[in-house]
């Protein structure tokens, strides 16, 4: 799970196609979660954050201790934030913006437009840039020791979990960032209009237990089926579709992707099946290689039209595309 967070920059845009599929195999070469959305109420997402801080009041830091353990003192209200992950449409939701972050993890998002002041710190994070940037506050999501003491030198840093279901890293933001009732208000509103999305798609497009998948490519010619990472939050979250069992037990392994042969895509082809685009001219080569394959006309969701297509840099897990995917799938689905 070292080098894995950061290769997650690399799915959620790969422009990506590259930086999003980061890899719980420890590879750097790997790409890129879901945990199922908690509930509607407040109350629901207030347990589900993994960091945990001590702050009172007129105090200028606080200590703060992340999902890794580390406990460090940051300030209470952060204004220079370096953020590198791939998931930064989820600090734009409750207005934050921050000053640097991963190239590859902006490129080519939807949301990229909104980011009015970040300047890129490379992929892995050029420490001189860093620097120069005099951050008062870095969120990583490497867990890369080494790489997180080098952070450390320049300011207050959090490993930040960005393979958490959307609830806990949207709380744990709030937390972090004085935003706890921007972070409440916003899940509120999401969870219930995804409550919705769901029950009407249920009525009139799916039907109970269907199952669904989520494939995509990476330079190399390698197939990769998603789990933990990216679009797959949405689609396995509260209410909606169903992991095939080989996909559950991919997600059981806390993997946010895992490698697979052409010639095992029936064990994890489900009912419904997602195509992401790449955006690399090779991958995307290799996907229409595999869309005219026998094995791949062979699939049962393939016969019942039950395929769909969407770019890869429009498929991440972070809130802001989160949200514009949430409208988008009933589009998709043909509803």
């Amino acid at each position: 799970m070292k080098k894995v967070r950061y290769m997650v920059g690399l799915i959620a845009l790969i422009s990506l196609m590259g930086v999003m599929l980061l890899g719980c195999t420890g590879s750097k070469d790997d790409i890129i979660a879901s945990k199922s959305m908690n509930g509607n109420s407040a109350d629901s997402t207030t347990d589900a954050a993994k960091g945990t801080s001590d702050v009172s009041e007129n105090e200028v830091s606080r200590s703060y201790t992340d999902y890794r353990g580390h406990t460090v003192d940051i300030p209470t209200a952060p204004q220079r934030v370096i953020f590198a992950g791939e998931t930064t449409g989820d600090l734009l939701e409750i207005g934050i913006q921050p000053i640097g972050a991963l190239g590859g993890s902006i490129k080519d998002t939807l949301y990229e437009n909104e980011l009015t002041q970040v300047e890129d710190v490379g992929f892995p994070i050029n420490l001189e840039k860093a620097i120069s940037l005099n951050p008062d506050l870095i969120l990583v999501a490497d867990t890369d020791e080494k790489a997180y003491e080098s952070l450390t030198k320049i300011a207050p840093t959090i490993m930040f979990d960005t393979f958490a279901s959307l609830d806990e890293r949207m709380i744990e933001l709030g937390d972090i960032f004085g935003k706890q009732q921007e972070a409440t208000d916003w899940l509120i509103i999401y969870n219930a209009k995804a409550e919705e999305i769901w029950k009407q798609l249920y009525e009139k497009v799916l039907k109970p237990g269907e199952t669904a998948s989520v494939f995509t490519y990476y330079p190399g010619d390698r197939l990769f089926i998603m789990a933990q990472a990216g679009f797959p939050q949405l689609l396995y979250g509260k209410g909606g579709m169903k992991p095939t069992e080989p996909i559950q037990e991919v997600l059981d392994a806390g993997e946010g992707f895992r490698q697979i042969s052409v010639e095992e895509l029936g064990k994890f082809a489900g009912d419904r099946i997602f195509i992401l685009n790449p955006v690399d001219s090779e991958a995307g080569k290799s996907t229409e290689e595999l869309l005219a394959s026998p094995i791949w006309k062979g699939l049962p969701a393939v016969k019942n039209g039950h395929v769909y297509r969407l770019d890869i840099n429009k498929a991440s897990s972070d809130a802001f595309t989160r949200e514009y995917m949430l409208n988008e799938l009933p589009k998709l689905l043909g509803n």
